[in-house]
């Protein structure tokens, strides 16, 4: 049997299992709430995983382990604010979001915007935040599925069309049936296969290189920029590269898909224990790519300029036996579609549920956010044949975008400074067209401007309009 064949079979059985878990969480998806956010019943493995496996993504495994290899271990300086994202969205405003939740009924991230306004500014509050969560999670999902076309193209040939449109059916068959909890069960599976890849390829990598020591060694020798701290920074530019960094866990608390996970787990303690499992599989994860993308730059890839996001696949095709890179290629495309099926779901969510279109027709709630997360696969798919770009980049716009736009009215209701309508709107465009601003115009030393300043305008809206509970 040909390495072609053997990745093909080892691709169509994990594929045919993700789909059977679509039919079986079928049987669990009765009402909008149970399609769009399990019933409120995640325990906190499923949480755990199914959220570390959406927040990172074909990100990680590609986008990451991509920026190491091309700029050493400055880029290291992200995985502080990474880890603290985790912290910020389970413990800091999870118990509050998830209480609040369950006691009000809350379904989307955008029922818990609106918590203090009134009828009508819940109605503009879900119009509003349908229409930037859409924007952006149509970059999202394309930059997903440029990595599934990538991970098709580099081991069977095929054409990107057909294998954006392969993978892409695969997602939709499986969400389309189960929703929230045919997501959640299969991210958990594909976060524990990701995290498998994480620790095997990376300690293959070192192996391969003759060890730690030979492997800085060779940096040394042949990259020498690749070892230094800061990037060859100094002074404020060394200190905004790292707070620009670190400033990328900011955008987690915005994220719709991962509000989604804290607000479905079943109860608190679950909460708390989710999050152990979370920052385990994230620390392991990010800290295994970091050394890939290291060990990787002393090893002859044949990587040529411009394709340091494909590390991943030279060195497992370089590595590892056909039947392991059938197993690595499942895992990059089960990083693709944890992120994929949750964002669809999300964005589906946001015109059905907050933009109130499943009210148009009774009854038909679950239908109608079918159909709309159909249709934005579609355009998703379009953006990805019509405008290829870089998986990282197109990914920290969006996760930047949306973090700003929502993460400090998140932090202005755990704090109970009960913003109304009025504030919640200003704050959330002001936040959202900064974002684009400057990612158009400059983003600073390590993404600074893009990253944190958009954030200083809606907590200042919100301090001075808030008006604190009882």
């Amino acid at each position: 049997m040909s390495n072609a064949a053997i990745i093909l079979t080892t691709l169509i059985v994990y594929k045919g299992l993700l789909i059977a878990i679509g039919v079986w969480a079928s049987r669990r998806t009765g009402t909008e709430a149970d399609y769009l956010i399990g019933g409120r019943t995640l325990g906190p493995w499923v949480a755990g995983l199914s959220y570390a496996a959406t927040s990172s993504s074909a990100w990680v495994l590609l986008g990451f382990s991509g920026f190491v290899f091309l700029v050493g271990v400055s880029a290291l300086w992200m995985l502080p604010g990474i880890w603290g994202g985790y912290a910020l969205l389970w413990i800091v405003m999870g118990r509050a979001m998830h209480r609040e939740a369950a006691e009000r009924g809350h379904i989307t991230l955008a029922d818990y915007l609106s918590g203090d306004a009134g009828e009508r500014g819940k109605r503009l509050i879900g119009l509003i935040s349908a229409a930037l969560v859409v924007f952006c999670f149509i970059f999202y999902v394309a930059a997903q599925l440029q990595a599934a076309g990538t991970a098709m193209q580099s081991y069977f040939g095929l054409g990107v069309a057909e294998s954006v449109l392969l993978g892409t059916g695969v997602v939709l068959i499986y969400s389309l049936l189960g929703g929230f909890w045919a997501i959640s069960v299969t991210d958990m599976l594909q976060g524990l296969v990701m995290a498998f890849i994480a620790i095997i390829a990376p300690i293959a990598a070192v192996i391969a290189a003759g060890g730690p020591e030979a492997v800085f060694a060779a940096l040394a020798a042949d990259h020498p920029g690749h070892l230094e701290t800061f990037g060859g920074r100094a002074g404020m530019a060394a200190a905004g590269f790292i707070l620009g960094l670190s400033a990328i866990g900011l955008g987690t608390a915005g994220q719709p898909q991962l509000a989604a996970r804290v607000m479905g787990v079943r109860d608190d303690a679950a909460r708390r224990r989710a999050f152990a499992i979370a920052i385990t599989w994230a620390v392991s994860v990010f800290i295994g790519m970091a050394i890939l993308g290291l060990a990787g730059r002393t090893l002859a890839l044949g990587l040529e300029a411009g394709e340091h996001e494909q590390v991943l696949f030279a060195a497992i095709y370089q590595l590892f036996p056909p039947v392991m890179a059938g197993v690595v290629l499942a895992a990059l495309l089960s990083a693709v579609m944890s992120t994929v099926d949750s964002v669809l779901l999300s964005a589906s969510a946001s015109i059905s549920h907050d933009a109130r279109a499943s009210r148009l027709w009774p009854g038909r709630e679950v239908l109608i956010a079918r159909v709309v997360m159909a249709s934005l696969c579609a355009a998703a798919v379009y953006l990805t044949l019509a405008a290829p770009s870089d998986i990282f980049s197109r990914v920290l716009f969006a996760w930047n975008a949306l973090g700003a736009a929502f993460g400090p009215i998140i932090l202005a209701r755990v704090f109970r400074w009960r913003p109304g309508a009025g504030p919640v709107i200003a704050a959330m465009l002001a936040g959202f067209a900064l974002t684009v601003w400057f990612n158009q115009t400059g983003q600073g030393p390590g993404g600074l401007y893009e990253r944190l300043l958009p954030w200083i305008p809606p907590l200042v809206i919100l301090f001075a309009t808030r008006r604190r509970a009882a």
